[in-house]
């Protein structure tokens, strides 16, 4: 597992959002849908095999202990690029080779375990699978081999066309591509209140619900 993520600082994190709820509120939305990632992370593959590939510090986050206690046992590496893009590429190419690499960021706190383990056994078919987000781009992709992950660093991240844009760069770099489930991103109020009333039980619902 190798999750994407930005640390949840307030007024650096979950911007959108932030412009309906606040700065400090964004960030306690963004630290509970961390939390439910690693979770879900942790109980697919087990701590061991998990990896974070973040930026900005931990410490000056929301929820900062809850977060240090959520990583115990997981491989933290800083993100290396000059936009999200190059740091995507460089996540995936600092994976060990020998090994399926299934990467998901921190925007869909409703996923759980078995979402991730099917997205996982599908690289046995395709050589990736990309799963798309109702904003048009992406929650989750899985590499059979994380080392052909570098043409990830010319698609235009953020956008429209983003899952559209990924498939024709994976199938460009000779990959067989393979579709998986669609999730919902979370970054405004509408899609905060539909992933809160899908997950309930989770730490992102629980905060939205505090609100």
């Amino acid at each position: 597992m190798l999750v994407v993520a930005k640390a949840p600082v307030a007024g650096l994190a979950k911007t959108r959002l932030a412009r309906d709820v606040g700065f400090e509120r964004a960030a306690e939305l963004a630290a509970a849908s961390l939390l439910d990632t690693l979770r879900a992370s942790a109980e697919a593959v087990g701590v061991a095999s998990c990896h974070l590939a973040l930026t900005g510090d931990l410490r000056a986050a929301a929820r900062s202990d809850d977060l240090a206690s959520a990583l115990a046992g997981w491989t933290v590496h800083k993100q290396r690029g000059p936009d999200f893009a190059s740091r995507l590429a460089h996540a995936h190419l600092s994976m060990p080779a020998d090994r399926a690499v299934v990467q998901i960021g921190m925007d869909t706190p409703q996923l759980c375990a078995a979402d991730l383990v099917s997205a996982g056994d599908l690289t046995g078919e395709h050589d990736a699978v990309l799963g798309p987000a109702l904003d048009g781009g992406w929650w989750v992709l899985a590499m059979r081999d994380p080392g052909r992950s570098a043409g990830l660093a010319t698609v235009p991240m953020s956008s429209p066309t983003t899952y559209d844009d990924t498939w024709r760069a994976l199938e460009h770099a000779g990959l067989r591509v393979g579709p998986t489930s669609e999730l919902r991103d979370v970054d405004t109020v509408e899609d905060a209140e539909a992933v809160a009333h899908q997950a309930p039980d989770t730490e992102f619902a629980r905060a939205w619900r505090d609100r």
